[in-house]
């Protein structure tokens, strides 16, 4: 199998662990590795001769990706994973890691599990920015969400807001999320808004420190397609897609939608998304 290995920088108290689990790979399977990441590992002093590398420019023809860090690692590339149809499994070595299968000391295992087909194949779905002020963008995918932020100022931004063309409601504050049922967990939720199972068929808006008590998250389906116009008195504000920021004038009106394509997420089989609530947010835990 031709795996491609994604990661971050923040590795070095795996450095063990991450020299074993290289070589194990390599015993079994055709490996190249990010060229960035791969610079790292040698930089700590991990052998990485006999791995190819590969940039954004030569990825291809790669079964499976495994991405170790945390949710952040496998957001930097999903993108291109989906548009090349790659799953991924991600070996956490971050915080929560919702994404994630398993933890470093587990991965060897999760791999056996993927080599006898012992694993469940998740499809994710993505957001895409459209237009912005009616010019089609390229390729600008979303797996958790994109944000409407405001940008040097301290102004509330007003945002006029369409949905299938329809007038929803100005949403006056902060900003505003708009996410996918994968995402409900990340800014999503850190904003008020609900979570949702990744299964579900959805996309949320979610306004953030709205200037009315009475705005509200609100459940859309996910063939909507989103107009907002983007309104402050600075001169810029910002727009955040998974993270990655780009400054747009104000006045600016963006088109966003899902995606056609969809991410493809290794888990293991018995993984369930309640199971994922209760380890991750200690849902049920007694911390007295």
């Amino acid at each position: 199998m031709k795996i491609a290995i994604i990661g971050n920088s923040y590795q070095e108290k795996y450095k063990n662990l991450l020299g074993e689990f290289l070589r194990y790979l390599q015993r079994n399977h055709e490996v190249t590795i990010e060229r960035e990441f791969a610079a790292y590992l040698r930089g700590m002093g991990i052998d990485t001769d006999g791995c190819g590398e590969w940039s954004v420019d030569t990825f291809g023809g790669t079964e499976l990706a495994v991405s170790i860090g945390g949710d952040g690692t496998l957001l930097s590339k999903a993108a291109l994973l989906a548009t090349t149809g790659t799953a991924v499994v991600g070996i956490n070595t971050g915080h929560l890691g919702y994404l994630a299968a398993c933890r470093l000391p587990e991965a060897q295992a999760m791999i056996e599990r993927i080599e006898a087909g012992d694993y469940r194949r998740e499809e994710r779905t993505m957001l895409q920015l459209l237009e912005i002020d009616g010019k089609p963008c390229d390729n600008i995918l979303a797996l958790n969400e994109i944000a409407i932020l405001r940008q040097d100022t301290t102004s509330m931004i007003s945002m006029p807001t369409r949905v299938n063309g329809t007038m929803l409601t100005t949403y006056k504050g902060d900003g505003l999320v708009i996410s996918t049922p994968t995402g409900s967990t990340a800014y999503n939720m850190s904003v008020g808004g609900p979570i949702i199972n990744p299964s579900t068929s959805c996309l949320v808006l979610s306004p953030i420190s709205p200037h009315s008590l009475t705005m509200r998250p609100i459940v859309v389906d996910d063939d909507s397609v989103i107009d907002v116009t983007i309104n402050t008195r600075a001169k810029w504000i910002q727009v955040s897609v998974d993270g990655m920021a780009m400054t747009l004038p104000s006045g600016s009106t963006v088109k966003i939608a899902l995606a056609s394509c969809r991410l493809a997420v290794i888990q293991k089989h018995d993984h369930n998304f309640a199971g994922t609530l209760r380890e991750k947010l200690l849902w049920g835990a007694d911390q007295r």
